[in-house]
């Protein structure tokens, strides 16, 4: 059926006199899990079916949307986008502009070796409770939590200049948050990473690798003691990052900046707009000479959140360099923003979250290339410093350009060695000194392709899942400061 929906949306468009229509159905279904102090927390099961209808007509864009798949309730859908399109285009400044794509008919589908929905609900809530009461077991823990979450996206795309590509797509994610209160202080610690843990495009193949039973109580009994460390010191060091971090670390200061809609002017919510304007390409030294990110949206990269096979314009994944060998070199791009820039072809960038949303260029896997370092060497190599893991807080202006993080837990080193766990870390800095400062990053082996589910864009907003991939990496010269002190 879902062809047959394409089609009449399709050709109603066309007859309502539409330049150019795509159309995205989307069958979607979600499952969340969660547990706090040994209780079940969160336990549904949702499924959401519509399609989504964009057409140029007038040279203005229209977009609609519904659920109601009859034929009566397409067509309608198909004719309220042209009308939109249509009424949009008395306010254009100019008519919309796209650079060419070719026509594709395809199948893809991600990596899933476990199907999760196929796992009995009881079974995987009997994980969350089993490690729930492993942090529990810990004396001074206060707030124990676990959560998982799977998602599966089945999605035809086709398109008025003859796309028909068929996208099957497996989330799967899942983490734990041991939390201590004493005195006025509140310390935690989470694995496999906070807010939500780690995600990726795949089965419960996923969730068995991560072994959440085995990481309980090392969790637990870090957060307790947390609050025996000594605070992290205050000044300027050198500063180690863990994988984790420096994901987010590049989705903050790398990722949302080089979103073309922002350089341009066509997008601010949420994380406003950018300082990498369009003079800065090819020009600006972004980092050092071994700082090279791409944002790759292919499954040779990694089964990422933001990994598929096509975008939703219709537009294949590729791989884009963003910093090569330092100097900023690309952003992410639509076809209608490549258009204005003159680029010859977009990046592949479209995405939504739902059929009810219009697509908005959105983050793939925005990825720092691992280097060529060991960890422990890394370690040994530095004199004076302080490793940073797993973030707490972040904060950065809306124009990506000033930013201050923290991190649940920090180690001191010392002539090489971990002298001293450190609490409340945080470090602060301008994201192209920050960038700069870099002088080693861990080689492939420690480099893991982190997942980001929850980030949002546009009005209204819209929630949807990137990838980072990182290794340990260290910085040069950087302000580090105390977070969430007691007053």
């Amino acid at each position: 059926m879902m062809q047959d929906w394409a089609n009449w949306a399709l050709e109603t468009a066309r007859v309502r006199g539409s330049t150019y229509a795509d159309v995205r159905v989307m069958d979607i279904r979600q499952r969340d899990l969660s547990t706090k102090n040994g209780q079940v927390g969160a336990l549904s099961e949702t499924e959401s079916l519509g399609i989504g209808v964009r057409v140029i007509a007038a040279g203005a864009w229209g977009f609609a949307s519904s659920d109601r798949l009859t034929r009566e309730g397409v067509e309608a859908c198909a004719a309220q986008a042209v009308a939109i399109a249509r009424a949009s285009a008395l306010a254009k400044r100019q008519d919309v502009m796209m650079v060419p794509e070719g026509a594709y008919i395809d199948t893809w589908k991600s990596p899933c070796r476990t199907d999760p929905f196929r796992i009995a609900l009881e079974q995987q809530l009997d994980l969350l409770l089993a490690a729930d009461r492993e942090m529990g077991k810990v004396a001074g823990v206060t707030l124990t939590e676990t959560s998982m979450q799977f998602r599966r996206i089945d999605e035809l795309f086709a398109s008025s200049i003859g796309s028909v590509i068929r996208q099957t797509k497996t989330q799967s994610g899942c983490g734990i948050v041991a939390t201590s209160f004493a005195a006025n202080e509140i310390q935690r610690r989470s694995y496999p990473n906070s807010f939500g843990g780690q995600h990726a495009l795949a089965g419960y193949e996923l969730i068995e690798s991560l072994d959440l039973l085995r990481h309980a109580p090392r969790v637990a009994e870090e957060a307790v003691a947390l609050h025996k460390a000594e605070q992290c010191p205050e000044g300027v060091r050198t500063i180690l990052l863990d994988g984790s971090q420096l994901g987010l670390q590049v989705h903050e200061s790398i990722g949302h900046p080089i979103e073309l809609d922002r350089v341009l002017g066509m997008e601010a919510n949420f994380a406003g707009l950018s300082f990498l304007t369009l003079e800065k390409l090819n020009n600006l030294r972004y980092g050092s000479d071994i700082v090279n990110v791409v944002a790759d949206a292919r499954i040779e990269h990694g089964p990422g959140l933001g990994t598929f096979g096509y975008d939703d314009e219709g537009v294949p994944a590729q791989c884009t360099d963003i910093i090569k060998n330092g100097l900023f070199t690309g952003y992410l791009s639509n076809r209608e923003t490549a258009a204005a820039i003159g680029a010859p072809r977009s990046g592949g960038t479209m995405r939504a979250e739902s059929w009810n949303r219009l697509p908005i260029i959105r983050m793939t896997n925005v990825s720092l290339l691992p280097g060529t370092w060991r960890f422990d060497d890394l370690i040994v190599d530095t004199d004076d410093g302080i490793l940073m893991d797993t973030n707490r807080s972040w904060s950065i202006d809306d124009r990506r350009y000033h930013f201050q993080f923290s991190t649940e837990i920090g180690w001191e080193i010392q002539r090489g060695r971990k002298v001293r766990m450190l609490k409340n870390p945080s470090y602060s800095g301008i994201t192209t000194d920050f960038w700069n400062s870099c002088d080693a990053i861990c080689g492939r082996d420690y480099w893991t392709l982190w997942g980001t589910p929850n980030c949002g864009k546009g009005q209204p907003m819209q929630t949807i899942g990137t990838g980072h991939g990182a290794a340990p990496a260290r910085f040069r010269n950087v302000k580090v400061g105390v977070a969430f002190a007691k007053g």
